[in-house]
């Protein structure tokens, strides 16, 4: 027996989704997924500070099951396509709805993150590409060894222009999250004149965290800390 969704929640589900609101609503889930991914990213990296046992070990254990792994890969995968397929629909009905732009355009209300949004967004989807091929298959890496996470970070981010290369994307990465996380939170109805002044300093904390985090890794090796 298989399970089928009738014919009308499919179509309320495609309507849903036409919407701007509903659109506005899987941003936020898939920015939400995104978000808790790259706080557990960062955690996981930071392991490399207790040495190459410690990182080695965590990216074994990784690899123990391979079927939770490539599943975890692929929901990641999803929520990233979905994330950009609709970031693009939603500009586009932005850009159709006003063919003509403004003769002189002065922000009021709109932040810098959230008028780079669109910039940041392609710059990290590069990033992330790069960044697979970098060290985790290695194809772009000049002294890749399977499985030798702490010796590949090292070697890797040598080559100062990767490392510089990384520290940007990581600035890109900043930018897009100050805007997107606490935008998410509007988006699934947590909005209250209380709280959005929270959610902006927790989007602002977590972007400044995860940014210096992730590039304490390219400066410490620049710096001999990490060889």
């Amino acid at each position: 027996m298989t399970a089928t969704v009738p014919a009308n929640a499919r179509s309320s589900l495609a309507s849903f989704y036409d919407s701007v609101i509903g659109k506005k609503v899987v941003m936020a889930v898939t920015g939400l997924i995104l978000f808790g991914f790259v706080v557990v990213h960062m955690l996981g990296n930071l392991q490399i500070y207790l040495g190459p046992q410690a990182i080695n070990r965590y990216a074994e254990l990784l690899r123990v099951s391979p079927g939770l792994l490539w599943g975890a890969r692929l929901v990641l995968l999803g929520a990233v396509g979905l994330h950009i397929l609709t970031a693009l629909q939603l500009a586009k009905r932005k850009m159709d709805a006003r063919p003509q732009g403004y003769q002189k355009y002065t922000p009021t209300t709109s932040s810098y993150a959230s008028r780079t949004m669109l910039w940041s967004g392609p710059i990290l989807a590069a990033f992330i590409v790069y960044h697979l091929l970098h060290l985790t298959v290695g194809s772009v890496h000049g002294d890749f060894r399977e499985m030798q996470v702490y010796h590949n970070v090292v070697s890797g981010f040598r080559v100062i222009p990767v490392s510089i290369a990384y520290i940007v994307a990581m600035a890109a990465l900043g930018i897009h999250m100050h805007h997107g996380v606490w935008s998410l939170f509007q988006s699934l109805g947590v909005a209250h004149p209380r709280y959005t002044p929270l959610l902006k300093k927790f989007a602002a904390a977590a972007a400044v965290v995860v940014v210096a985090g992730n590039i304490s890794i390219p400066v410490s090796v620049m710096l001999g800390i990490l060889k």
